[in-house]
């Protein structure tokens, strides 16, 4: 019923940009009551956290490794998150998740524990 379908990804040298866009569906749904957050996972690796947005979009938040080159937003009358990539590094060849996750009183989970994914959309970084 409620789906979420990243797009963008691609292949790219370092140094590069991509833009993800992660778009929500079905009847009712909206991301606007949903903190946002992208995943990644690189073959032979655990699922990382890397970035989230909160409801409104007024805060965000980074793993160390992508601050200051990545950048998530949201639109929410679009129903679609985004993630921004510049400064791209083969170190941040994966693929990309997105997930939307409720929340009470604390915005902020980088855990995991997110009530619905996406099927993932492939990024590789050339050297």
């Amino acid at each position: 019923q409620v789906q979420l379908v990243e797009s963008g990804g691609g292949l790219v040298q370092a140094g590069g940009s991509l833009r993800l866009s992660c778009a929500a569906s079905g009847r009712t749904f909206s991301i606007a009551r949903y903190a946002m957050d992208w995943f990644r996972q690189a073959p032979g690796k655990e699922r990382e956290f890397v970035a989230a947005i909160s409801r409104t979009g007024a805060s965000s938040y980074y793993v160390d490794s992508v601050k200051g080159r990545f950048t998530i937003s949201r639109n929410n009358a679009k129903n679609t998150v985004y993630l921004q990539m510049n400064s791209l590094k083969p170190e941040d060849t994966a693929v990309y998740y997105c997930a939307a996750r409720l929340y009470g009183s604390t915005w902020l989970s980088t855990s995991g524990e997110d009530d619905y994914w996406g099927q993932g959309t492939q990024v590789t970084v050339s050297s």
